[in-house]
């Protein structure tokens, strides 16, 4: 059990040990709800991390599920407890999207992420992000877009510290063309691009007008990538109709595969850093 994975990616190992549990025990969600009249959806909540699991919860359906290691019974339910504690993201709650993405943000060891749009909120600029949040937000009062800020400048923290985050983007020439708060706003972003993309553990690249068609003209993605928990990869796809995360091992595979197609069709590290420069220039 690691110390620095967090409460949501050990609530997303947990609800797969479980899984893995039931199924072996022969049972199914539904069998499971009856047995403990449980709302039908309950079960599938907890397999898939939507819910924290109670530590008492976890030894009823051990208990169910016949399994006998001790060891292994108490790891889980240990496991339950640290799944259940405070993070510095609980306070931003009401203003994070579902899902918690910022939680698998936080205990992922890398992360591919394609953005059509905008430049990516880990590369963002306060002022760049504060011209964004103002625009799709225009009811908020200024303490509500403040604390959207400061959740977004805390998650940048990912970037570096101990344990950075390994982060490959690819953003659409657009990004770069689109003004977004002004002409000085956006130099200092494109400034901001190059310096950042100089850390050892980010990756830029953009996709060139020319480059066409592609698999992701839907919307951006994210992969998230857990080192040693890979079978918890997910994919996380943000659309205006609602975000939708792939757990699937096969899907998630398909995915990682898409993204290294569109990597080899993007400018490479070196020449995506010419190319911010001469906007710089221009």
């Amino acid at each position: 059990m690691s110390d620095i994975e967090g409460p949501t990616l050990r609530r997303r190992r947990l609800g797969a040990e479980l899984k893995r549990c039931r199924e072996a025990a022969g049972l199914t969600q539904q069998d499971v709800s009856r047995h403990f009249e449980w709302h039908a959806a309950k079960v599938t909540r907890i397999e898939t991390a939507r819910v924290a699991v109670t530590p008492r919860d976890v030894r009823d359906l051990l208990t169910l599920y016949n399994v006998r290691d001790q060891g292994y019974r108490e790891a889980l339910v240990e496991l339950a407890r640290l799944s259940r504690e405070r993070t510095w993201w609980t306070d931003y709650r009401d203003i994070m999207r579902p899902g918690n993405f910022v939680g698998l943000e936080a205990a992922a060891s890398s992360m591919r992420a394609w953005e059509p749009i905008i430049v990516p909120g880990l590369l963002q600029t306060e002022a760049y992000m504060r011209a964004l949040i103002k625009t799709g937000r225009s009811t908020d009062t200024p303490q509500q877009i403040d604390r959207r800020v400061a959740l977004r400048l805390t998650r940048q923290s990912r970037l570096g510290g101990d344990r950075p985050l390994e982060l490959s983007a690819i953003i659409d020439e657009s990004v770069l063309r689109r003004v977004i708060g002004g002409e000085d706003v956006m130099a200092e972003q494109l400034q901001h691009l190059i310096d950042t993309a100089r850390l050892p553990n980010v990756m830029l690249q953009i996709l060139p007008f020319s480059a066409g068609e592609h698999p992701f003209l839907g919307g951006s993605a994210a992969l998230l990538e857990f080192r040693e928990t890979t079978h918890l990869d997910v994919v996380y796809l943000e659309g205006l109709a609602g975000d939708y995360y792939e757990e699937q091992p096969d899907e998630v595979a398909r995915y990682r595969q898409e993204f290294e197609r569109m990597s080899a069709k993007a400018l490479d590290h070196r020449t995506t850093i010419k190319m911010i420069e001469s906007l710089l220039v221009a």
